[in-house]
C-alpha cells in the first residue's frame, strides 16, 4: 500500500504534464482520436472499398486478388487479361466449382466504372452509392476515402522532409549567426519571394507529374516554412550559460546544436507542425483543383471539388468533398491548438 501511495503521489515529469495538458483540451484530444480513426480507415481503403475480392477459393486453391493480379483464365474464363471480378460469368464459375468469394464491405474502388445506372452521370446518392457518382461514373465515397489517403500521405511526407531541411538550415543560421545568418536570410527572402503556385504550374506544364515528382517540386519551394522559427530559437539559446559551458568543455558544434539546443527548439517546432500539415493538404488540393496536380487517374479531393464546381446540378459532389476537406483541416487545427497549449508552461494541470 505504501509503495502504491508513493507512486501515485510522485511528481509528474515534464512530458507527463504536457500530455495531461493536451488531454485537458477536450476539443483537441477528441480531434486527435477522430483524425486517427479517419486516417486508419483511409489506410485500409483497399480492404474496405475495392472491386477486387479479399479472398477467393476456386478448385481447392486460394487466391488473394486484393494483393495479386490474376487473369480471367485463372477462374475458367477465355482470356488472359486481368479478371473483372464483378462479371457474372466469373462469379458463376467460382460458385459452381464449390468455391466462395469474400468481398470488401463496398465493392467499388475509386476507379471502378459504374454500369447500369437508372439515370445519367452524375447519379444522386442511393443505397448502392451512398454519396452518388461523379460525372465520369465513379463512386464518390470511394474517391473520398482513397483521396483522403493520398492527401494525408502526401502532406505527411511533405511536412516531414521540409521540416528536416528547415530545421537543418535554421539551426545553422541561428547557431553561427554573423555572415552565415546574413547570407542565409538573403537567400530565404529571395526564395520566399518566388510565386510558388505559378512555378509549380510552369513546371507541371513542361513535364508529366506523378506523386513523387509533385512531392519533390513542392519540397523544393516549401522547405523554408520552419527556418525562421528554428533560427529564432537557436539565436535565443546559443548564449545561455549551459551552452557556453559546453563550448568551454570542448564539445563539438554538432553535439551542441543537435543534442543541447535542438531539444529546446522542439517545443516551437511541434507547435507549428499541424499548421504546416494543413498547408501541405491545401497545396495539393489547390493544384488538383486547378488541374496541375496528380495524374487524372489518381483519387483526389481537389478534383472532386472541381467536379462539384462543374456540376452545380449535382450538389452532393461539392458538398461531400467540401465537408471532408473542412473536417480534416479543422481537426488538424484543433490538434495544433491543443499541442500549443500542452507546451505552454503557463497553463497548469487540473
Amino acid at each position: 500500500m505504501t509503495n502504491k501511495t508513493n507512486q501515485s503521489s510522485a511528481p509528474l515529469t515534464i512530458n507527463q504534464r504536457r500530455w495531461q495538458r493536451f488531454k485537458n483540451n477536450r476539443r483537441g484530444y477528441l480531434s486527435l482520436w477522430l483524425f486517427a480513426i479517419f486516417f486508419l480507415l483511409s489506410l485500409l481503403s483497399n480492404v474496405l472499398m475495392n472491386d477486387k475480392p479479399i479472398l477467393i477459393k476456386y478448385q481447392d486453391h486460394f487466391y488473394f486478388p486484393i494483393i495479386e493480379t490474376y487473369s480471367e483464365s485463372s477462374f475458367g474464363g477465355d482470356f488472359a487479361t486481368p479478371a473483372n471480378y464483378l462479371e457474372p460469368i466469373i462469379i458463376e464459375n467460382i460458385e459452381q466449382s464449390g468455391g466462395y468469394i469474400i468481398w470488401p464491405p463496398f465493392r467499388y474502388s475509386y476507379k471502378t466504372l459504374v454500369y447500369n445506372t437508372e439515370t445519367t452521370f452524375p447519379t444522386p446518392p442511393s443505397a448502392e452509392h451512398w454519396l452518388g457518382t461523379t460525372d465520369a461514373g465513379f463512386d464518390v465515397m470511394a474517391n473520398l476515402l482513397y483521396g483522403f489517403r493520398v492527401s494525408m500521405l502526401f502532406a505527411l511526407l511533405l511536412c516531414f522532409v521540409t521540416s528536416l531541411i528547415g530545421i537543418f538550415f535554421g539551426a545553422l543560421q541561428g547557431y553561427y549567426g554573423g555572415w552565415v545568418d546574413l547570407f542565409g536570410q538573403r537567400i530565404i527572402e529571395i526564395w520566399n519571394g518566388l510565386p510558388v503556385l505559378f512555378m509549380i504550374i510552369l513546371l507541371s506544364s513542361i513535364m508529366t507529374l506523378n506523386f513523387w515528382w509533385l512531392l519533390a517540386i513542392t519540397i523544393l519551394f516549401g522547405w523554408t516554412a520552419l527556418v525562421g522559427v528554428v533560427r529564432a530559437e537557436f539565436l535565443r539559446t546559443r548564449n545561455f550559460e549551459y551552452i557556453l559551458a559546453a563550448k568551454a568543455l570542448g564539445l563539438s558544434h554538432h553535439k551542441i546544436m543537435f543534442r543541447h539546443i535542438l531539444p529546446n527548439a522542439m517545443v516551437a517546432i511541434l507547435t507549428f507542425l499541424p499548421f504546416i500539415l494543413c498547408g501541405s493538404i491545401t497545396t495539393l488540393t489547390s493544384l488538383d483543383f486547378l488541374g496541375f496536380g496528380l495524374p487524372i487517374d489518381s483519387p483526389s479531393l481537389g478534383r472532386l471539388l472541381l467536379q462539384g464546381k462543374n456540376n452545380l446540378q449535382a450538389p452532393w459532389l461539392g458538398i461531400s468533398s467540401f465537408l471532408i476537406i473542412a473536417v480534416l483541416l479543422s481537426l488538424l487545427i484543433f490538434i495544433g491548438e491543443a499541442v500549443r497549449d500542452a507546451f505552454d508552461p503557463n497553463k497548469g494541470v487540473n
